[in-house]
C-alpha cells in the first residue's frame, strides 16, 4: 500500500519560514511536519511512501538521505569518510521513501499523475504535506474497501479560529474557546483511491486535483466520504504554525498517536 504525500507547494502564506524551507519541512517540536504525518501513517502499519516534490525538493531529499546519521549517535573517520552508527535502529528505519520531482509549477493533480509509474498497488492513500490528525487510517481503508467506489475523502470539522460567544441581552452566558465549526464538515485531505483514479488526472501543470478530477468523480457518484470527528489541523498560516507548536510544547499534540 503506497502512501502518496503532496510536498511540492510553495507555502506562500507561511513565507517567513518557507523562504528557506519547503512547507513540509517546517518543524514542530524539532521535527518537520512531514515527519509527523508519516509517523501517523507508520503507526498504523503503512510505511511505503511516495513524496511528490517541487519547491525546494532538494531539501527534502537531503533530509531523508542524511536521516540515519543525523538522528543517531555516530563515529566519523574524517580521512575515509567512514561512518559508524551507534545504538538501535529507530522505527523509521522500516520506512521506504520514494522521492519524485514532480515540477516546480505543477498543480496537485499533475503531481499525483507524475508519480503514476511508482504506484504498483490497486489502491493508494493520498494526503497533503501540511495537515496532522489522529485519524485511524486503517479504519479509513476498511471503509473505502467496503463501498467499492473509486475514491474516499475524509471529512473533518475543524476548530473555529475565534472563541464563540453565546449572548443573552448584554450578558455573555457561555464562551467556547475555538469550538468546532457549526458550518459542517470540510475535506481533511486524507484520501484513499483505487488506481483507476490516475486516469482522471493529466500531466499538464494546470491539472488541480481538487477541481475537475474530483468534481468528475463526484458527478459520477464515485466519491464517498469518511467522517472523522477527532482531531485535525492544517498548517496554512503563521497562526496555525504557532497553534501546533504550542500544542506540542504543552504535551497536548493529539495527533501524536505513536509512542
Amino acid at each position: 500500500m503506497k502512501v502518496v504525500i503532496l510536498c511540492g507547494g510553495q507555502g506562500t502564506r507561511l513565507r517567513e519560514v518557507t523562504e528557506l524551507l519547503p512547507k513540509p519541512m517546517v518543524e514542530i517540536g524539532g521535527r518537520p511536519i512531514l515527519w509527523h504525518i508519516m509517523k501517523g501513517y507508520s503507526h498504523h502499519g503503512y510505511d511505503d511512501f511516495i513524496l511528490c516534490l517541487g519547491y525546494k525538493g532538494d531539501t527534502i531529499k537531503r533530509y531523508f538521505y542524511d536521516y540515519e546519521w543525523l538522528t543517531r549517535d555516530c563515529t566519523i573517520e574524517l580521512g575515509s569518510r567512514k561512518i559508524e552508527l551507534h545504538g538501535d535502529h529507530h522505527p523509521e528505519s522500516q520506512w521506504r521513501v520514494t522521492l519524485v520531482d514532480t515540477g516546480l509549477t505543477a498543480g496537485t493533480g499533475a503531481r499525483v499523475k507524475g508519480i503514476e509509474p511508482f504506484v504498483d498497488s490497486d489502491t493508494f492513500m493520498l494526503t497533503y504535506g501540511d495537515g496532522v490528525t489522529d485519524l485511524d487510517v486503517r479504519a479509513l481503508l476498511r471503509f473505502h474497501q467496503s463501498h467499492g467506489k473509486i475514491g474516499t475523502v475524509t471529512a473533518v470539522c475543524p476548530p473555529s479560529r475565534y472563541g464563540e460567544l453565546f449572548i443573552q441581552g448584554n450578558r455573555v452566558i457561555s464562551f467556547a474557546e475555538k469550538p468546532q465549526t457549526t458550518d459542517g464538515f470540510i475535506s481533511g485531505g486524507y484520501f484513499v483511491f483505487r488506481r483507476d483514479f490516475l486516469g482522471y488526472l493529466s500531466a499538464e501543470d494546470d491539472c488541480v486535483l481538487e477541481r475537475e478530477p474530483l468534481e468528475r468523480l463526484v458527478a459520477e457518484g464515485q466519491l464517498m466520504v469518511y467522517n472523522h470527528p477527532g482531531f485535525w489541523q492544517c498548517m496554512d498560516t503563521p497562526r496555525d504554525y504557532d497553534y501546533l507548536c504550542g500544542l506540542w510544547n504543552r504535551g497536548e499534540a493529539r495527533w501524536k498517536t505513536w509512542e
